[in-house]
């Protein structure tokens, strides 16, 4: 009988959660990690004579964690791009330069 190694989903889609807090830059680990899952899955699934049923419910499970990993970063992306599009740029330029003047006065 094959084994479906999930060691690769797993660490990717870990990964991308730690990711997820840069802007939800962690769907380009996310978005990777489920179709390898999914193609894996499927492969396995067309051949599944030759894979035990516990390789096939671990590949199944791993899917699930990469789904629902891309689907916090996908969420987490979709807002980060709708604070971007709704920020008042004058605001948050004002705010920056006084940080700056702030951070150069305790410098000196």
């Amino acid at each position: 009988m094959k084994r479906l190694d999930t060691t690769l989903i797993y660490v990717l889609s870990s990964f991308s959660i730690l990711c997820c807090c840069f802007g939800g830059l962690g769907i380009l680990l996310a978005l990777p990690s489920y179709l390898i899952a999914n193609s894996r899955l499927k492969n396995a699934q067309l051949d599944s004579e030759n894979y035990s049923s516990e390789s096939l419910s671990a590949m199944n499970n791993a899917k699930t964690f990469a789904l629902v990993t891309l689907i916090i970063n996908g969420l987490y992306f979709a807002y980060s791009i709708y604070s971007i599009a709704t920020t008042d740029w004058s605001t948050f330029m004002e705010e920056f330069r006084k940080g700056m003047e702030k951070y150069q006065s305790s410098q000196s």
